[in-house]
């Protein structure tokens, strides 16, 4: 069975930062781009980031560039979202998603994905 597993959420104070993991299991993240997206409550899902099959191609958001990097460890079969600097407006779900493709380079920050993670809260307050 596909699954994604995000972890490293949590409450941090405004400025500081987190790393998020997408861990999968039943497939291998090597044929797939992977995608970040957060809901606040009340807000519709948002596209933060996104790396290409092979890790050449990233994308972010016009509000967390600078602040936000996108890696992944196909080795250990999982992304990683480091955020810093964050934000109080950054507090929401955060999503992990992957979408099987021949594209090597390229990704997209829209909602286009398969699979989804159950998600992971991610609260930035004093």
């Amino acid at each position: 069975q596909l699954q994604l597993a995000e972890s490293g959420g949590g409450l941090v104070q405004p400025g500081g930062s987190l790393r998020l993991s997408c861990a999968a299991s039943g497939f291998t993240l090597d044929y797939y781009a992977i995608g970040w997206f957060r809901q606040a409550p009340g807000k519709e899902r948002e596209g933060v980031s996104c790396i290409s099959r092979s890790g050449a191609g990233t994308n972010y958001a016009h509000s967390v560039k600078g602040r936000f990097t996108i890696s992944r460890d196909n080795a250990k079969n999982t992304v990683y979202l480091q955020m810093n600097s964050l934000k109080p407006e950054d507090t929401a779900i955060y999503y992990c998603a992957a979408i099987d493709t021949t594209v090597q380079a390229v990704c997209t920050t829209a909602p286009l994905y398969d699979y989804w993670g159950q998600g992971t809260q991610v609260t930035v307050s004093s």
